[in-house]
């Protein structure tokens, strides 16, 4: 069959924007195709489940355009949909004096950014939120929030199937070719002939971008590993909600900290080291092939060069779970090594561009034949609405 829109990417991103496009344009044929044997098994089914606020982005950036309309659209979603959720609020905390201007820093970009209520705190203001946490400055955010976005993304399956979408798991992109104005997608278990191909293939956008004909692609995908400790429940009582570090501005990723879970419990983390497997959520797995053309990128080199103490700090923690928990008691001092166990991991597909810069804010390249996600790193599921949207404008307009 010859579909007007095919997405390859079974991901949160890929069925919002499924979702969009028959919302919008129901007279259009689309089908989504998944390489797993089910859904949201990756970025999306390893997310931390929090609800961004939209208070660390640069405004006027994709990334906060799309968080604040993408939170406001996820709540009504979530409300609608009957999906429990929680707005939780939660803490930024500057834990030594040289952290106190960054500080400053994410209050303005947060009021810059609308957010309403966001201001800074005093200590004893931050005992009443986390009376466990330590630190010499505080924001209080009362937009974040917590949900399970696997339970949302499986939602926004059943309402596209609804409007009459259609998913194909256990089918991989394997080869694209082009013929005329129409792509072939040539699957593990399958081929599609579509009009307009729309890669949300996260991990794999990349590869999946050069299969379609992005010529001269200028980034490459690096897998990036968070891995998590949980509290032991007896000692769950020293977290209440969210508590956040203030974030290195120059490294595209926020630092250990808390989440009280929508499925219970608290996790600590994540920590951020380089996947050796684009699929790697294990320090042991490994892929030579995905490893090789990691370490040969340019920019990764470049990176490694600029980065390489605070690469070795998060392989270090990867490695001792003493030095994980001193990580953790900058922000709770109470918290002991015995109160963690092992917890998850997810893998977060961060661009790198040849010149070495780890894109921050989204990348959405097009060609003739293709739309290609090329970077929605967090906070994508909370902005995934907003994202489809955008996406799915880009789409209709071929038509």
């Amino acid at each position: 069959m010859t579909y007007d829109i095919v997405i390859v990417g079974g991901g949160i991103v890929g069925l919002a924007t499924g979702l969009k496009l028959k919302q919008k344009r129901p007279d259009l044929t689309v089908a989504i195709l998944e390489k797993e044997n089910e859904l949201a098994k990756h970025q999306t089914g390893n997310n931390s489940g929090v609800i961004h606020s939209g208070l660390y982005y640069k405004p006027g950036s994709l990334k906060a355009i799309n968080c604040i309309s993408g939170y406001h659209e996820l709540v009504r979603f979530c409300e609608e949909e009957n999906i429990p959720f929680e707005i939780t609020g939660k803490v930024v905390v500057a834990t030594r004096q040289e952290q106190l201007p960054q500080l400053q820093t994410l209050l303005k970009r947060g009021l810059e950014n609308g957010l309403e209520g966001t201001r800074q705190i005093s200590l004893d203001e931050l005992k009443e939120y986390e009376p466990y946490c330590a630190g010499v400055g505080a924001l209080h955010v009362p937009q974040t929030g917590i949900v399970d976005y696997k339970r949302v993304a499986l939602a926004y399956g059943e309402k596209f199937k609804a409007l009459g979408g259609e998913i194909f798991l256990n089918h991989k992109a394997k080869k694209i070719n082009h013929n005329n104005k129409l792509s072939e997608i040539i699957t593990s278990s399958g081929t599609f002939m579509t009009r307009t191909l729309i890669n949300c293939a996260g991990l794999y956008s990349d590869k999946v971008a050069d299969m379609n004909g992005e010529m001269d692609l200028d980034v490459k995908i690096i897998p990036f590993r968070g891995e998590y400790y949980k509290i032991k429940k007896e000692r769950e009582y020293l977290v209440k909600n969210l508590i956040y570090p203030v974030p290195d501005p120059n490294f595209p990723f926020l630092g250990v900290h808390y989440t009280r879970m929508m499925k219970g419990g608290v996790e600590a983390g994540p920590n951020a080291v380089m996947a050796f497997k684009r699929e790697g959520y294990k320090r042991t797995d490994f892929n030579l092939r995905e490893f090789k053309e990691a370490v040969t990128w340019p920019g990764l080199q470049k990176v490694a060069a600029k980065y390489w103490k605070t690469g070795i700090g998060e392989y270090y923690r990867s490695f001792s779970k003493a030095a994980f928990t001193a990580a953790l008691q900058e922000l709770i001092p109470d918290i002991k090594e015995d109160d963690l166990v092992d917890g998850g991991a997810g893998v977060r597909a961060q661009a790198c561009d040849r010149t070495g810069g780890l894109l921050d804010d989204f990348a959405i390249t097009e060609n003739p034949y293709a739309i290609n996600v090329l970077n929605a790193p967090s906070p994508a599921a909370t902005s995934s609405l907003a994202i489809g949207e955008t996406i799915s404008n880009l789409a209709i307009k071929r038509f």
